[in-house]
């Protein structure tokens, strides 16, 4: 009778995983063998009629410097955006987890920019820097600076990406840090304000190191996310624009040889080294939690 009810319980619990474990397999990974496999082939006429090749597209991708130039744009990408918004999101996250006035109401609006259309954001906020008519440089000129041309420039270009980026992330990952601050046991602060300690004390003492699970788990999501970006420059930034070659992604690039010049076998190739370079940097960051990330025990 018990193995019956085991038998019952594996059933329900395959299940209710059924769904997710098939969802990944068509989405992800079958997909990530797929592009593996085109990476050994180039497309034929009109992207049809795949011919192997061997290693001539990796040998194609070590000597392109457009592929290096956009490996760095998206390593760039990543260090501009990911270390404010986890300090943003963090600082966000504290000061609404107090008892504020209108805290709700914060919450609520930090959080929108993630239920809005990304296309939608976009447009808005290059409106916001167009060179002539935008309200940035309308602004700055009351104070005698500009016109700045925030998207065309290449020395403006990445900053201004990265402040959508950096805008567009916060409410998410504040709401993370949230959740993560109010399982932390409130008899911790009590004792500690019973020490004496002060805000800043009870901050590095108290607060970071039993919030460091979300902080990892923030960190290592965001960084992902940032090393996919594609919607932001590819609505931002032309192929004709100035600032194209110092802001084009890995993801942009992939874009472009695959849909653009029809070689998906090239474009696949892209994908495999941004996979490559997602992998080695997770597997380091998994790493390096042992030393400073603080699991409590339940």
């Amino acid at each position: 009778m018990t193995n019956s009810f085991k038998k019952k319980d594996w059933i329900w619990a395959y299940g209710f995983v059924a769904p997710t474990i098939l969802g990944l397999l068509i989405l992800n990974i079958i997909p990530i063998f797929q592009t593996f496999y085109l990476s050994f082939h180039k497309s034929g006429a009109f992207g049809k009629g795949d011919k192997f090749i061997g290693l001539k597209n990796y040998a194609k991708l070590f000597s392109d410097p457009q592929v290096w130039q956009a490996t760095w744009n998206t390593l760039r990408y990543m260090l501009l955006v990911v270390p404010p918004t986890i300090v943003i999101s963090l600082i966000l996250a504290v000061i609404l987890n107090s008892k504020i006035k209108g805290r709700n109401f914060y919450r609520s609006v930090y959080f929108l920019p993630m239920v809005a259309a990304p296309a939608a954001i976009t447009m808005v906020w290059k409106w916001l820097y167009n060179t002539q008519f935008g309200l940035i440089n309308h602004v700055l000129g009351y104070f005698g600076v500009g016109p700045i041309a925030w998207i065309d420039d290449p020395q403006f270009a990445m900053y201004s990406v990265a402040i959508i980026g950096i805008w567009g992330s916060i409410g998410y990952n504040m709401i993370l840090l949230l959740a993560g601050l109010q399982e932390i046991p409130k008899d911790y602060y009590e004792a500690a304000t019973m020490d004496g300690a002060t805000p800043i004390k009870k901050l590095f003492s108290i607060t970071l190191p039993l919030l460091s699970p979300q902080i990892f788990f923030v960190l290592v999501t965001s960084i992902i996310s940032s090393l996919q970006v594609f919607d932001t420059i590819y609505m931002m930034i032309l192929n004709t624009s100035p600032a194209y070659d110092s802001t084009v992604s890995l993801v942009y690039l992939f874009y472009n040889n695959t849909f653009k010049y029809s070689d998906k076998g090239y474009g696949s190739t892209i994908v495999i080294l941004l996979l490559a370079i997602i992998m080695l940097i997770t597997v380091i960051q998994v790493r390096l939690q042992k030393k400073w990330v603080n699991y409590m025990e339940g």
